[in-house]
């Protein structure tokens, strides 16, 4: 193999494969086809599990890339992959020779508006997962009439594991996304009430588990295992639910946008906690994980 290696996206992956590759003696021919390089990053506040500001991770990969010899473009579209898989055609018709190519595309959120029954795009206070990252970005939570949430509720797995949208998969980083969020919403609003409902809650990587147990012990996040069926406003733009007590983070695709039951004795015991909140003045949000708020 050659040294020149074109990489396709700038975004996190492709920034670092860009600086080991470089560290490694080899040609890095980097493709983004924004203006800027560092792809989700400069939508997010913090990083899970450490809480790191996403501008810390981002300023400190921007510099390293810099003291490489990486060659950048950026505005620019990769329309296709030569079929000897060492080079690529721009979406302008250029093409660029390499001696390898490296897809770090990134990846899509799922289409939360395809979900009709929980109203996003439809009622006021439902939010993605991105809109609220964006919110702690802007300066914190709000809701659609500009107050501060009473109660927040974080609906997960929608449109992963969901056949009836073509997704069986589960996409692995919801969970400890919405555990995440529900950590800075009490963290930044210490009077708000966080409900997190979830299918399972599956944290697979270091520190996910440990960054859960502190959601439930010292910020009071409250975890119910129930599906959401529906969400609907309220007279007064509030949002309501409606919670199955027996068992479920937006999805995330590729960038090509290509139960264990609970025992009957489980479902008794938190009958009375789901019916004290069915109803939610505020925020309905949905990701990664989706949530409710009032």
């Amino acid at each position: 193999m050659g040294n020149r290696v074109i990489i396709i996206g700038g975004g996190v992956a492709g920034m670092q494969a860009a600086i080991t590759l470089d560290e490694l003696g080899l040609q890095p021919v980097l493709i983004e086809k924004e203006a800027t390089l560092g792809g989700k990053l400069n939508k997010w506040d913090r990083l899970f599990p450490t809480m790191t500001p996403a501008s810390e991770v981002l300023t400190e990969l921007t510099e390293k890339l810099r003291a490489t010899k990486t060659e950048v473009h950026t505005s620019t579209a990769v329309g296709s992959i030569d079929e000897e898989g060492n080079g690529v055609t721009l979406a302008d018709g250029k093409k660029i020779a390499g001696d390898a190519v490296i897809v770090a595309s990134g990846y899509d959120i799922f289409p939360a508006e395809i979900k009709e029954e929980y109203g996003y795009r439809i009622y006021d206070n439902v939010f993605t997962t991105v809109d609220i990252e964006r919110m702690f970005k802007e300066g914190g939570i709000r809701t659609a009439e500009n107050r501060t949430p009473k109660t927040i509720a974080f609906l997960h797995c929608v449109g992963s594991r969901d056949e009836k949208v073509g997704q069986r998969h589960c996409s692995r980083v919801c969970c400890i996304t919405g555990v995440k969020q529900a950590i800075e919403v009490r963290q930044a609003l210490p009077q708000t009430e966080v409900y997190s409902f979830y299918m399972d809650m599956r944290m697979f990587g270091p520190g996910y588990e440990e960054l859960y147990k502190e959601a439930q012990q010292k910020y009071g996040i409250h975890f119910v295992r129930g599906r959401i069926s529906e969400a609907a406003p309220t007279i007064d733009n509030r949002i309501q639910i409606k919670a199955d007590c027996l068992l479920r983070t937006n999805l995330l695709l590729d960038s090509a946008g290509h139960t264990r039951h609970p025992h009957s004795g489980c479902c008794r015991r938190h009958h009375n906690q789901i019916d004290a909140f069915r109803r939610y003045p505020g925020i309905c949000h949905r990701t990664a994980c989706r949530f409710l708020c009032k």
